[in-house]
């Protein structure tokens, strides 16, 4: 699958999300990179930033949060098309939940390990 492909699976997979969420996401960009750091080679995505829950009236003037979906591990731990259309959506909804102040715990129970 080239990046233009996946980076089409990703924008759907935002567009997916239902858009009184999308409303209250504020100050996050969304990045696709082939492949994570070294040191975690099978990271399918990552937030970096303060979440919603979390930010006070200090929050003013900040860098926009990143979430970054890696193509690479996406690719290669998927056997066919379809599954990597699920895995995308599974790890953009994950990386947008932790910009909602949802943790790891909740987001395995719900399905979005």
């Amino acid at each position: 699958m080239t990046r233009e492909e996946f980076e089409e699976l990703v924008a759907e997979a935002l567009d997916r999300i239902p858009p009184e969420l999308t409303r209250l996401m504020d100050n996050v960009a969304v990045f696709v990179e082939d492949e994570p750091p070294s040191n975690d080679p099978e990271l399918l995505g990552l937030y970096e930033g303060t979440p919603l829950t979390d930010r006070g009236e200090w929050y003013a003037g900040v860098l926009p949060d990143r979430i970054t979906i890696y193509r690479g591990p996406t690719l290669r731990m998927c056997e066919s098309r379809d599954d990597v259309v699920a895995e995308t959506e599974i790890t953009v909804v994950h990386e947008v939940a932790h910009h909602f102040g949802i943790d790891d715990e909740r987001l395995h129970a719900l399905g979005y390990g």
